[in-house]
């Protein structure tokens, strides 16, 4: 049995034994505060006169309640004294309080599996200050993070509920075998048909499986690792600008993407006229149009369609300007 069961059980069969022992004493002709008064007084050992003067069967009531009643409460009080000495009390609060976080997130990412890849996430979007939820079946992995965090099986459908996957915005499993970053995908999707899914796949073979288990990117560590290195390799500067850019959180640069609203001021016009460049000092490196193609280094004659993603390289500001000019009405 459980330390928090447990608890409950003592603290329920201490109540009992106080509504029996009013019940007792109002039948005796007590009234009803002078009766939880007596019950009270007698349970607790604290010893004050009677309120009224008891019969015979009075007295051998009251023998019984203290009977009863102390050892009751002893052992209650014996239950949440072990409680607070292990830590139980201490954890089921934290994790209540924890709960709680995760109930009033929303937007945030949920990822599965805290291992070498999950936790790179991890320390990634920490850095970046964005919202997320830990979810691992190993507790061992969870102790000591000072973020959010779900401990269970991240194929069960009730772990990704209690992460909160209906107001998440994206879902990472990176789990240590393809087959759970499969389940996982397949539980998220039913879950969450609008969620963004990344997943890990271990092996080539297994990207096709994890898109059509409805993953929106199924992603090789090992492979995109490898060809990092050969870029550096081959290319060192533009691969060492490209990692500091990206992943350096001391750099105040940075290449983010703004998706283009259908309310924007912005549809229909050309990138000449939006004057992005002017207006926010921002560098357009390229767009996606909503068909899903890229076009790098765009031109200013192009014109911008509903849900066009723009992907500029600026600073903090300058990113920000540009979604503001962006979303602006």
């Amino acid at each position: 049995m459980g330390p928090l069961r447990r608890i409950g059980r003592a603290l329920l069969a201490f109540g009992l034994v106080l509504l029996a022992g009013t019940v007792g004493y109002v039948i005796l002709g007590f009234g009803v505060l002078d009766a939880v008064y007596q019950t009270v007084t007698t349970v607790t050992t604290v010893g004050f006169r009677e309120v009224h003067p008891l019969t015979a069967v009075g007295q051998l009531f009251t023998i019984m309640l203290i009977l009863v009643g102390v050892g009751t409460a002893l052992y209650a009080f014996g239950v949440l004294l072990e409680a607070l000495i292990e830590g139980h009390l201490r954890q089921h609060m934290g994790r209540w309080r924890m709960d709680r976080q995760i109930s009033r997130m929303t937007g945030h990412i949920i990822i599965c599996g805290c291992g070498r890849v999950g936790g790179a996430c991890v320390q990634y979007l920490s850095s970046l200050g964005q919202p997320f939820v830990v979810i691992d079946s190993d507790p061992d992995r969870l102790q000591g993070l000072e973020y959010p965090t779900v401990l269970g099986d991240v194929t069960d459908d009730r772990i990704l509920e209690a992460a909160g996957i209906a107001r998440a915005r994206a879902l990472i499993t990176a789990v240590d075998t393809d087959a759970s970053n499969i389940y996982a995908t397949l539980s998220a999707r039913a879950l969450g048909p609008d969620l963004v899914i990344i997943a890990r796949a271990r092996t080539e073979e297994s990207k096709s499986k994890l898109l059509r288990a409805g993953a929106n990117r199924a992603v090789n560590p090992q492979l995109i690792g490898g060809r990092r290195m050969a870029a550096f390799a081959l290319q060192p500067h533009v691969s060492e600008f490209l990692d500091v850019v990206m992943h350096d959180e001391t750099l105040d640069y940075r290449i983010e993407e703004v998706e283009v609203p259908t309310t924007s001021p912005l549809v229909g016009r050309s990138l000449a006229e939006a004057a992005l460049r002017e207006g926010t000092g921002a560098l357009l490196l390229a767009i996606r149009s909503a068909t899903g193609q890229f076009v790098a280094n765009p031109t200013g004659d192009l014109r911008l369609d509903p849900h066009t993603i723009l992907i500029a390289l600026g600073t903090s500001t300058q990113l920000d300007a540009v979604r503001h000019r962006v979303d602006a009405h």
